[in-house]
């Protein structure tokens, strides 16, 4: 991996770069799965939080929750929701917009004053495409996802997982590396330089 690798995951179609990590403790919560997928969901949330040394917590003091999951057959369901319009901004004609371009998933950040992230809400409409997939998967690429603010085609070519010999699903290690460097405490929780990658590189270099 190299300086302009780490660039592009975080540069978006716009061409600005916009980097951005979690500045509190996340207090994840899910709707729309059963028992079992939810515990992988917390799994893999846990896991990747002790990777980097963030903590989870049982509440945001803020938000109750801050790391919202949503697993739904159709968009329409996200307007039955209590209260999700004061969450999402102009929610029906998103919900409008996702079901004309046939979406599947979808996330919303919002960050606190120094432009670190505060929340997440991500929203994934169960098609064909997604069903598919194993829930370890599904699961484990969404929170990879939720962690750091990537570029918006940060993993169109290829997934931030890989499989082992004996076909267990690992997080790629040049993706976890880069997580971790992200992490590091003498970097700013967000910045929009481009330079900030060289930065990012040299960490990478460490773990």
């Amino acid at each position: 991996m190299q300086p302009h690798d780490i660039e592009r995951y975080f540069t978006r179609t716009d061409g600005t770069y916009l980097f951005a990590r979690w500045g509190r403790p996340l207090a994840p919560i899910a709707f729309g799965i059963d028992d079992t997928t939810l515990s992988t969901l917390k799994g893999a949330i846990e896991a990747i939080a002790k990777m980097v040394g963030h903590g989870v917590a049982e509440t945001d003091p803020e938000l109750g929750s801050n790391m919202m999951f949503f697993f739904m057959r159709d968009w329409s369901e996200v307007l039955d929701v209590p209260d999700m319009d004061k969450l999402v901004p102009d929610l029906k004609p998103l919900v409008e917009k996702l079901s004309r371009a046939g979406a599947n998933q979808y996330r919303l950040f919002r960050f606190d004053e120094t432009g670190a992230i505060k929340a997440v809400f991500v929203f994934l409409r169960m098609d064909a495409q997604l069903s598919q997939l194993p829930a370890e998967d599904l699961c484990f690429i969404q929170v990879v996802k939720s962690f750091l603010l990537w570029s918006d085609t940060a993993f169109d070519d290829m997934s931030p997982l890989a499989k082992t010999e004996a076909g267990h699903t690992i997080l790629r290690p040049d993706i976890a590396n880069v997580i971790r460097a992200a992490y590091d405490p003498t970097l700013d929780a967000m910045n929009q330089d481009p330079s900030h990658a060289l930065r990012l590189f040299a960490r990478v270099g460490w773990v």
